[in-house]
């Protein structure tokens, strides 16, 4: 299972905005979005094996679920429709119980540091980070879960929880990377067995 938890600081944590102005309104969910669709599209199938979580405003957490997932489509404007139902059915989701919204997409009351130690369970924790080990040089882990952060750095709390969890923290290469070009880049180091092999 390979895991990618993206933060969103300045997700909406409500359903009440428009799918015109993700990249404004929408406190970039624009990010968001380009990372799941990176995170589950090949050119003619979906990644089954793999799973997201979109922390929003570290007060929710939408998970998506490769090998349940039906109506995801490779454009930001539908994967946003699917985070805005599942925000809708936010006060369905009790303490940590999730509530499923559509097929494969579910929504928890949780923030990042709840987030963050229910997904890391048995994954080895990689943290992307411009200031990590060159990837190249790590072994690829079986069972990775990715942390990454939107536009924004992560903040003091979180970066200390991340390092207190991390199992490796990664660098993809010489050049600061897009969250959703990062996910790309990750896929391609696990698919080729850490460039290894293609």
């Amino acid at each position: 299972m390979r895991q990618f938890l993206i933060v969103g600081h300045d997700a909406p944590t409500a359903p009440e905005f428009s799918l015109d102005d993700l990249a404004g309104g929408a406190g970039r969910l624009d990010v968001l979005c380009r990372c799941v669709n990176s995170a589950f599209f090949l050119s003619h199938a979906i990644r089954e094996d793999v799973r997201v979580h979109l922390v929003l405003g570290d007060e929710f957490t939408v998970r998506f679920e490769g090998d349940e997932l039906r109506r995801l489509n490779p454009d930001e404007r539908s994967t946003a429709a699917l985070i805005r139902t599942a925000l809708e059915h936010r006060e369905d989701a009790i303490g940590h119980i999730p509530a499923e919204s559509t097929p494969g997409v579910s929504i928890r009351r949780m923030g990042f540091a709840a987030t963050l130690e229910e997904a890391a369970g048995d994954a080895a924790v990689v943290e992307l980070h411009e200031d990590g080990d060159p990837v190249a040089d790590v072994e690829p882990p079986a069972d990775p879960l990715f942390v990454l952060s939107d536009h924004r750095d992560f903040t003091d709390r979180e970066a200390s929880l991340l390092a207190e969890a991390a199992d490796e923290r990664v660098r993809l290469g010489p050049a600061v990377l897009h969250a959703d070009h990062a996910i790309t880049v990750a896929h391609n180091y696990l698919d080729t067995d850490g460039y290894t092999s293609y």
